[in-house]
């Protein structure tokens, strides 16, 4: 083939590719669902053109419509709202739901061993200081009493401003350790798991036993609802990286992990903005135990009820749609 046929054959091509990648972001996502096919025949063409030995300015204009086409397609995408907002109403609901039934086998653990732990205590007092220790029972019920000096002193704004990088640091370091233990294939994460749910039922069942529940549940009514569900995600993120790394399915090592990573990465990273509303909510929210109970517990129902409301319906119809 001539350079003069090659040229005349494919010129059409090239300059509609070339309007494309420099008609700014519109004309992208006018042309975007044949933009990849474009892309493919202009590199062909570039081969062709090398291989043929055509004139070096051709190869040039060709090869630099490749590079620009490569930018658009392989470069890292801006954070945008619009990301942001997809991801929160579609992408994270959408993960958790592809795993409801591992799910609902880590927030069996985590709740069952929870309650389990919990009426034991209630019906064994002293099992207490067995399971948890003696200081530390000391000082929860130094923090939720409703006559010591320490539930009774007000916080200001500075306080409580403190307390939110304090309870963000804690809940992320918490889901960092159950999200990491899921690496020991697995087991880790399900330990971990099983520990908190065993320390917040024992807990929970003391709290009763000395009469402190008026103080304690209206705490932790509203926060625990993204908190709590955020450490579970953090489990199931990690055991499912956890599996892929050991039972790969037949792949790479490497490819069985990146597959894992496709679930596994939202989970964490929307249970770790879960953190985040919860470390907010407790901070500026719980501890206000100056408002009455009938609005504590009335707020931390709505909570509980939008989580879980969210988790089933948020991206059902965009996701059925694509």
């Amino acid at each position: 083939m001539t350079q003069e046929n090659f040229v005349n054959r494919r010129e059409k091509t090239w300059k509609e590719f070339e309007e494309t990648v420099r008609g700014g972001r519109k004309s992208l996502k006018s042309n975007a669902s044949g933009f990849p096919a474009g892309y493919r025949e202009i590199s062909q063409d570039l081969n062709t053109a090398k291989a043929n030995g055509y004139d070096p300015s051709l190869i040039e204009r060709l090869n630099s419509l490749v590079l620009e086409g490569n930018q658009i397609l392989y470069s890292r995408r801006s954070w945008s709202w619009k990301t942001a907002a997809d991801f929160f109403i579609r992408v994270f609901p959408s993960a958790v739901r592809s795993q409801w039934k591992s799910l609902g086998v880590s927030f069996l653990i985590f709740y069952g061993l929870g309650f389990f732990f919990g009426f034991l205590v209630i019906q064994n007092p002293s099992m207490i200081y067995q399971l948890v220790g003696g200081s530390t029972v000391y000082s929860i019920e130094r923090m939720y009493n409703p006559e010591s000096g320490y539930y009774l002193s007000p916080r200001d704004v500075n306080s409580d401003a403190d307390m939110f990088g304090f309870y963000i640091f804690n809940n992320i370091s918490i889901a960092f350790r159950t999200f990491a233990g899921g690496f020991l294939a697995g087991i880790g994460s399900i330990i971990i798991l099983a520990i908190n749910g065993m320390y917040l039922g024992a807990i929970t069942g003391h709290i009763i036993n000395v009469g402190f529940g008026s103080t304690f549940f209206p705490f932790i009514i509203a926060h625990g609802s993204f908190e709590l569900t955020a450490i579970v995600l953090s489990a199931q993120g990690g055991l499912i990286l956890g599996f892929r790394l050991f039972f790969t399915r037949g792949l790479s090592r490497s490819a069985s992990l990146k597959a894992a990573g496709k679930t596994a990465l939202p989970l964490i990273a929307g249970a770790a903005m879960m953190l985040l509303i919860a470390a907010g909510i407790e901070a500026f929210w719980s501890s206000r135990h100056e408002f009455n109970l009938a609005l504590r517990y009335g707020s931390g129902a709505i909570c509980w009820i939008l989580v879980i409301c969210y988790f089933l319906f948020a991206g059902r119809g965009r996701q059925a749609a694509e």
